[in-house]
């Protein structure tokens, strides 16, 4: 392929070599370059792509990409463009054949729901045939093949890799989380979006590696909705005008008020032994009774916006009755099967409010007392444990404080940050540090009719230490505090 290709649909200069040369593959880690390959400079967090570019040569690259002057080996083309975020993106589309002018784009955007929408709209459009790919914070589905995620939205390279591997595949549809990040750094620029999702907005990745402030978080999620065909968003949530403000597609709403034009009605809790759900009647523009093995009127939500998707497909109602009543998700709201007596729920839920939301949920099904076990992930915004702390101090019965990823920080430093938040409330807690002595405290304690929750890592697999990724499942541990406490009490 030669770079002219590539560049096609970019403004560039050309500060030396040629356009018509030849080129292998494109990458934005010097780590990664081959020989032929074109590396494009990106400025990141941690590390400017820029201060790579001879190493880049060295390593055989034939062209780098620039969004300002640098100094270039002789004999390597040399392209300036004004932001090689959006080249990459570009780029990438180009050098796997542009895969997504192929497929149906569906992108869903917000603070929650995401992943729970994402695989209720995989679910339904399977249920008639359609061959769906996902791609999300769980992990990114082609086909038969599963790969875990790094990211909610990959970077812009691997977004179209996966999307060349999904129309190769047969898929026709592919459902994808984009968060604010991914808008914001220009991973899913050139995409040719089908329908955007907003599902809702809170404050949450507001700090020094992420979004600045409020605005900026809100600004980032109304990106979608000028570059996609349809938008489709949440007419209850307070900004949704804000959200859609410079929205250039065609724009409908769901919703529980009557001006939505889809919307929930009838809203009633299912509760089963061990199992939650909600069942609630469509009306507006589709007409039926839906029924959800998932808790919650955020669930409402996520279905409703499953249901506004679906309908674009031609899905009749009662295919997509079917889907969404067997629909579940790992680690949202997932109940793990511990005792007769009380009930083991694991959830993502990882800032306020998410965690506000859930335990609201949970507290209208009527459990004996909530038991929260949770931690506060290291490098992130001090703010989000504060408020963690006093909402889950005034909404539990009982707080395990534990640790969560913390990263490059000490756990009982980010510990002591939610204590501070829950001393604000009249909360009990406690805290242990140790993740799985936390969860066998809340299992070895439960008492009848208890829901204790284990809150914040969800899906993850992993407890992210000094840069080091340690696997770490709770299900795993659930699993070794039951054997261990069996052998304790058969000796």
């Amino acid at each position: 392929m030669k770079l002219a290709e590539l560049l096609e649909r970019l403004g560039y200069k050309v500060v030396q070599g040629d356009t018509g040369i030849k080129v292998g593959e494109i990458n934005n880690d010097s780590r990664d370059v081959r020989e032929g390959s074109v590396f494009v400079c990106i400025k990141g967090a941690v590390s400017d792509g820029h201060a790579y570019v001879r190493e880049a040569a060295e390593k055989g690259a034939v062209a780098v990409v620039v969004e300002r002057e640098v100094k270039a080996p002789e004999g390597l083309t040399l392209i300036q463009v004004e932001d090689t975020r959006y080249a990459l993106a570009l780029m990438s589309a180009a050098y796997y054949g542009y895969p997504a002018e192929k497929l149906k784009v569906i992108g869903v955007t917000g603070t929650k729901g995401k992943t729970t929408t994402t695989y209720m709209v995989k679910s339904i459009l399977e249920e008639v045939g359609h061959k769906v790919g996902l791609i999300g914070t769980i992990e990114a589905r082609i086909g038969d093949q599963v790969l875990k995620a790094g990211n909610t939205t990959p970077e812009s390279c691997t977004i179209q890799k996966y999307f060349a591997q999904m129309v190769e595949e047969g898929c026709d549809i592919v459902v994808m989380e984009v968060s604010s990040q991914g808008l914001m750094l220009r991973r899913t620029a050139g995409i040719p979006f089908e329908i955007g999702i907003f599902t809702n907005l809170g404050e949450d990745h507001i700090g020094p590696n992420e979004h600045k402030d409020f605005e900026d978080y809100k600004r980032c999620k109304g990106l979608l909705f000028r570059q996609c065909r349809i938008g489709i968003g949440n007419a209850d949530d307070r900004w949704f005008a804000d959200v859609f403000r410079d929205a250039t597609c065609s724009v409908e709403t769901f919703g529980l008020r009557e001006e939505a034009d889809l919307r929930a009605t009838d809203v009633e809790k299912i509760r089963d032994p061990g199992a939650f759900g909600v069942r609630y009647h469509v009306t507006g523009q589709m007409d039926f009774e839906v029924e959800l093995g998932i808790p919650g009127k955020f669930s409402v939500y996520n279905s409703l916006t499953a249901i506004a998707v679906c309908r674009h497909f031609g899905v009749p109602a009662e295919k997509i009755r079917r889907a969404l009543k067997r629909v579940r998700v790992k680690g949202r709201v997932e109940t793990v099967k511990v005792s007769d007596a009380f009930t083991l729920l694991i959830d993502y839920a990882h800032n306020a409010m998410s965690l506000a939301s859930l335990l609201a949920t949970m507290r209208e099904y009527g459990p004996g007392r909530i038991v929260t076990v949770f931690g506060c992930g290291g490098n992130r915004s001090r703010t989000r444990r504060y408020e963690m702390g006093e909402v889950s101090g005034k909404l539990s019965d009982l707080t395990i404080i534990t640790s969560d990823n913390p990263r490059f920080e000490d756990p009982r430093a980010i510990m002591e940050d939610i204590i501070t938040g829950i001393q604000k409330t009249d909360g009990k807690y406690i805290a242990i540090c140790d993740r799985k002595e936390a969860i066998r405290y809340a299992i070895e304690n439960g008492q009848p009719k208890d829901l204790i929750i284990l809150a914040g890592k969800g899906h993850e697999t992993y407890q992210e230490i000094r840069g080091v990724r340690y696997p770490m499942d709770e299900r795993e541990l659930i699993r070794e505090v039951l054997e261990e406490w069996k052998e304790e009490h058969v000796r």
